[in-house]
């Protein structure tokens, strides 16, 4: 059984007289371990699909099963619960609280939890360290860099110990180097601590980091490369 799967999935807005179904019918499933990039014109569903995945939406019909839950069947206040101790979000702007310190930042979610502060605080430590910010525990965003700042939200997305994290655009607005960089911690925390992901980006070089890539279009995932196979595969609507 995949870590994520997801079966018939499909989310329609209304515009006026139109109806814009970004989803339609989508059948995904995610490994435990996978770094799956998700690519796609602007408005084809990519964040739609995330907002679904993280309990923030709701999808009109289907089904979205993660680690053996079946979300699309919690309540508001158990998905809530749910989302706090099972995925993190990546932001392309960090909302980080700008009263609070880069600790603080990185604890917020934590107080959801039942942990002890001894817990709470050997979290935040780990996480500060896996992105390399033990030096910068007691500044505030406005005394970080745009990078320090994404690696603090980072650091926020995996403090929990969920058990997918996804990125929206995570990159999206830093300079080319700061870009990198972020790019190669991503890449790290993936293979070195095996964290699932799955991140929307416009960027092809940015969706190379992953170890899978698939593109939305016209509110069906067409195509798959997995490229631990080194090879692509043909276009089709499930991807597994």
């Amino acid at each position: 059984m995949a870590l994520v799967e997801i079966r018939n999935l499909t989310k329609c807005f209304r515009k006026g007289d139109e109806t814009i179904t970004p989803l339609d019918n989508v059948d995904l499933d995610i490994e435990s371990g996978q770094f799956v990039a998700l690519m796609g014109a602007s408005g084809t569903g990519k964040s739609t699909l995330l907002n679904l995945l993280a309990g923030i939406d709701r999808a009109d019909q289907g089904s979205i099963n993660v680690a053996g839950t079946e979300i699309t069947r919690l309540s508001r206040s158990r998905l809530a619960d749910w989302r706090a101790a099972n995925l993190g979000y990546i932001f392309q702007t960090q909302n980080l609280i700008p009263v609070l310190t880069a600790y603080e930042n990185v604890e917020l979610p934590l107080l959801l939890l039942p942990l002890s502060g001894a817990e709470r605080r050997k979290r935040v430590e780990v996480a500060l360290e896996a992105v390399g910010l033990t030096d910068r525990v007691d500044h505030y965003p406005r005394q970080l860099s745009g990078g320090q700042e994404q690696r603090v939200g980072i650091a926020r997305a995996i403090v929990a110990h969920p058990a997918i994290i996804v990125a929206d655009e995570p990159t999206g607005s830093l300079d080319a180097t700061t870009s990198e960089q972020i790019q190669v911690l991503l890449g790290r925390l993936n293979r070195e601590l095996g964290m699932t992901m799955l991140m929307v980006t416009h960027d092809q070089q940015v969706a190379s980091i992953g170890t899978r890539c698939l593109r939305l279009d016209r509110g069906r995932i067409i195509e798959a490369t997995p490229k631990r196979h080194g090879r692509q595969e043909q276009p089709h609507a499930m991807a597994r």
